[in-house]
């Protein structure tokens, strides 16, 4: 952490002071509750996704309900408002689940996430678990390598901002000591090892009982207002997502007078 900072964290990655806020001015925390409807919606199209990968539905239902889903997409579509859906800031006060709601990792409100399941552990680091189902599978009864790898990134990412140490992945190491089955209760834990600078050091593991079945180092870098303002500044994105940038960086004392002027024109 940079001196006379606080601890916090921009959901863009920018290490900011305490409570990081966006355009919005919400956390994660505040926004996504327990009783989000999101969350009952994505578990129903979760539901789907499992039975389109794994059962064995004849051709001519499989056709009709194409037609439905089209129609609830379509539903989908016509109730959006204009715009993106505003992404909110990881609360690291708050619970490791909601620091990213629709993330595919461990969010409630995303359907393609199983989702892990994370909380704080007593040492300071997140404990979880997990169940992948068929969607998940890359060898016959196991979880796919990289399905694996998205969790350890997402796993040890929440650590580094539940410990107070976030930054963006900067290497993953996984070594895979033995399949990881599908369709079985699985184990998480990671925590915080050290930091060399701005190189902050997360390891992880992944059991199937008391047996690991792979496990990961992460090394995280800890990226100031002022490199990720020359970094995004070089992107194409769109004219709501700079604005929330250039508020991040503004309450984290970057100058943003010349923020993505052409970009955020471009992409609008």
């Amino acid at each position: 952490m940079t001196a006379g900072r606080e601890p916090g964290v921009s959901d863009f990655g920018i290490s900011a002071g305490g409570a990081a806020a966006g355009a919005s001015g919400h956390t994660a925390h505040a926004e996504h509750p327990e009783g989000d409807p999101r969350f009952a919606l994505a578990a129903a199209v979760r539901r789907v996704i499992t039975a389109m990968v794994a059962a064995n539905v004849p051709d001519d239902e499989t056709r009709a309900l194409t037609a439905v889903v089209e129609s609830v997409a379509g539903r989908l579509e016509a109730s959006a408002g204009p715009g993106r859906r505003p992404r909110y800031q990881p609360d690291p006060t708050g619970p490791p689940q909601e620091f990213f709601p629709t993330s595919p990792a461990i969010g409630f409100a995303n359907p393609v996430a199983p989702p892990v399941l994370v909380e704080a552990a007593e040492d300071g680091g997140l404990v979880g678990s997990a169940f992948f189902d068929y969607q998940y599978e890359g060898p016959p009864g196991c979880v796919h390598g990289g399905v694996i790898a998205l969790v350890f990134d997402e796993l040890l990412g929440a650590t580094s901002i539940a410990t107070g140490q976030p930054g963006m992945t900067g290497t993953l190491t996984i070594r895979y000591r033995r399949p990881t089955p599908l369709r079985t209760p699985l184990r998480l834990e990671a925590g915080f090892v050290g930091r060399d600078g701005r190189k902050i050091t997360i390891r992880g593991a992944i059991y199937e009982g008391e047996t690991l079945t792979a496990e990961a180092e992460g090394i995280f870098i800890e990226l100031l207002p002022e490199r990720f303002v020359e970094v995004i500044g070089e992107r194409a994105v769109t004219a709501t997502v700079m604005a929330q940038i250039r508020a991040e960086a503004a309450a984290a004392g970057v100058p943003t007078a010349t923020l993505g002027d052409d970009a955020a024109g471009a992409a609008g």
